[in-house]
């Protein structure tokens, strides 16, 4: 009886009181506008656009258009349930960005601006939308470009930068995530290909990835090597992982490699050791740092409509001085994130650009753009932690990308060893007992 009881009692919890389904955010709270109808953008203070060529004004455009249009209206539904809307990826794939600065193939040979425009555009409206193409293009594409046989770049290139084919990148394991060079995964040489065994783990896409870029340790030469697989190679399996507080709509993915083949072909050629993989990491967190500077912008966008058309003690939000500082401080962060992120994309243009030029960057303006969305979920009070709002999924989604390429912390050290010429990634012990 009791088990009758308690079950009657979560079957009334699983749906409202009445049976009827829960108000619609604008009906329940008509007062201000829900990020579903996504507000012009506001951000650009310093005129930031006056440093954008035509080519890079138009490309802003056109992504900020598509994700105002086709994802804002949707974003909080599949956030919610944590499921992907595949349904948007030829709108994606219509925008032509995927490939970023790759020339030919296909690819769309962006300048380096107008691939962080893009991503920033694209974060601004939805941070899931955006890692889903970061990794698709500026890793696993990415990765093919530099590290790939011509063979390799015609046979995959072409339909990857259209999203007919999707791809996944996967590094990290469970054993293994900052300390990524000492991976386990293993690939063996026979007859006509190679042999891989092992475990990743956090890989996003990979649970609907056409092809997944695989790293893995050559057991004759203990060095890192890379390998093109296909979803469907027996011996594979991608299993989603669940009850994530961030990047919902992105499917991350623990993939199990049990003696899967794959051929001479489809080895990276230009991947023999853990430092080529570093090539990729440089360039891609140059990417990375261009999502939290998209989500901070969309974040401002939503506060400012908000504290206009939110009143309290007969007045605007907008009006009351505390407010006034919180929005200004959040504005000037925006400006400043912007600022790094285009002079790191202008290093990288002049060929001057160092591994630890790209940690500072990534680390900097995602420790801004943490600091910049929780003075957003401030200022909304309640609807903060709601996500119809925006600023509640911003707040939960940057967690992720303030930890993925390097946390904060490990991009931190890549610059100090910079710096200083000395690396400090073990503990003074460790490194001891190494060289014992």
């Amino acid at each position: 009886m009791e088990k009758e009881y308690l079950d009657d009692l979560e079957n009334k919890a699983r749906s409202s009181y009445f049976g009827l389904p829960g108000l619609d955010v604008s009906v329940g709270f008509p007062q201000a506008t829900p990020a579903s109808v996504f507000p012009p953008c506001t951000s650009d203070y310093y005129h930031f656009d006056d440093l954008l060529t035509p080519e890079e004004l138009a490309i802003r455009k056109k992504v900020r258009e598509c994700m105002e249009k086709e994802v804002a209206p949707i974003m909080a539904k599949y956030w919610e349930k944590a499921e992907f809307p595949f349904h948007i990826v030829p709108k994606l794939g219509g925008l032509h960005i995927a490939g970023g600065t790759i020339k030919g193939y296909g690819c769309p040979g962006l300048s380096i601006i107008g691939s962080a425009i893009s991503t920033a555009e694209v974060a601004r409206v939805d941070a899931s939308c955006s890692t889903f193409i970061l990794v698709h293009s500026s890793l696993a594409m990415l990765t093919i470009a530099l590290c790939g046989s011509e063979e390799q770049k015609q046979k995959y290139l072409p339909s990857l930068a259209k999203f007919d084919t999707v791809a996944c990148w996967a590094l990290t394991e469970p054993d293994y995530g900052s300390d990524a060079s000492a991976l386990k995964t293993s690939a063996t040489k026979v007859e006509g290909g190679w042999i891989l065994e092992g475990q990743k783990r956090w890989i996003g896409n990979s649970t609907f990835a056409d092809l997944l870029v695989i790293f893995a340790r050559n057991t004759s030469t203990n060095q890192i090597n890379g390998y093109i697989a296909k979803k469907n190679a027996p011996g594979l399996s991608a299993r989603k992982m669940e009850n994530k507080i961030g990047l919902r709509i992105v499917q991350n993915g623990d993939i199990i490699l049990k003696k899967v083949f794959v051929p001479d072909n489809d080895r990276l050629p230009g991947v023999n050791s853990f430092q080529d993989t570093n090539k990729v990491l440089a360039v891609s967190r140059v990417m990375v740092a261009w999502q939290p500077i998209g989500i901070s912008m969309g974040v401002y966008d939503i506060c400012h409509r908000y504290l206009k058309e939110r009143k309290q003690f007969g007045a605007p939000l907008a009006a009351f001085q505390i407010n006034q500082q919180k929005l200004v401080q959040m504005l000037g962060n925006v400006q400043a994130m912007f600022l790094v992120g285009w002079r790191l994309c202008k290093l990288y243009e002049s060929g001057k650009m160092t591994p630890g030029h790209a940690s500072l960057g990534k680390s900097w303006i995602t420790a801004r753009a943490r600091e910049t969305v929780a003075l957003g979920r401030e200022l909304l009070g309640g609807n903060g932690i709601l996500s119809d709002f925006l600023v509640a999924k911003a707040f939960c989604d940057l967690e992720p990308i303030y930890t993925y390429e390097g946390t904060y912390d490990i991009n931190s050290l890549v610059t100090g060893r910079e710096i200083t010429g000395l690396a400090s990634f073990k503990p003074a012990a460790l490194r001891q007992r190494s060289r014992l």
